[in-house]
């Protein structure tokens, strides 16, 4: 809740500044609900790109999403009827929390659901408070995207101190850094997450070559 109010009403008071409705914002956090990907989508309306344009940008931004789902196939079995939704409804900071419980394996659907409806539910209101103060005041929206990435560093901290396995976040930081310096804005993130799951993959498989040998003993 104190990550999505005040996330949801950066992404209003933005969305009014770029003169986006405030209807069709708060129609976005509804049918959309992509927090990166409807800042994206304000950046690039602001800039009056076209649809093919927001459309490969978008994709190429939520494939993280991709590698989230892969991990959550085994978890999500069996959950029936609230399975389309906790897809639908599967973002970063849900993500984040789903992981962090004690037992991935055992989910519970049922609270899964609720926790997933009830970040929308946080995001919708933020929204709509962004939406209004955006209507009713003049604000100067330099710098306020930047809640996003502040959200992001919270979480990321937040898992490092719960896994206590600093390899992965080292893989990112290494890969991440590459590709800010070797790849052109448009394949970055997409080149980074990459990079990341095959070096990753590498330590797994290593891993599993170094305890074969004593299972097999």
């Amino acid at each position: 809740m104190f990550g999505y109010l005040p996330l949801g009403a950066a992404f209003g008071i933005l969305a009014i500044d770029v003169g986006i409705p405030w209807w069709a914002a708060l129609t976005m956090s509804i049918l959309i609900y992509a927090g990166a990907g409807q800042f994206l989508a304000v950046a690039l309306l602001a800039n009056q790109a076209g649809l093919m344009e927001v459309a490969v940008a978008t994709l190429m931004l939520n494939s993280r999403h991709l590698f989230y789902g892969l991990s959550l196939i085994g978890p999500f079995a069996g959950a029936g009827w609230r399975k389309p939704y906790l897809i639908f409804a599967l973002t970063d900071e849900t993500y984040s929390l789903l992981t962090s419980r004690a037992s991935l394996a055992g989910q519970d659907h049922a609270q899964a659901f609720r926790l997933s409806a009830l970040n929308q539910l946080w995001w919708v209101l933020g929204s709509l408070a962004g939406v209004l103060i955006g209507s009713q005041l003049s604000l100067d929206t330099q710098g306020i995207d930047f809640v996003l990435t502040a959200l992001f560093i919270v979480l990321t901290i937040e898992q490092a101190r719960r896994l206590r396995q600093w390899m992965p976040f080292i893989v990112a930081m290494c890969t991440a850094m590459g590709a800010l310096a070797l790849l052109p804005e448009r394949h970055m993130l997409l080149g980074a997450i990459g990079a990341a799951s095959l070096l990753l993959l590498l330590q797994y498989r290593l891993d599993r070559a170094r305890h074969q040998p004593r299972e097999a003993s």
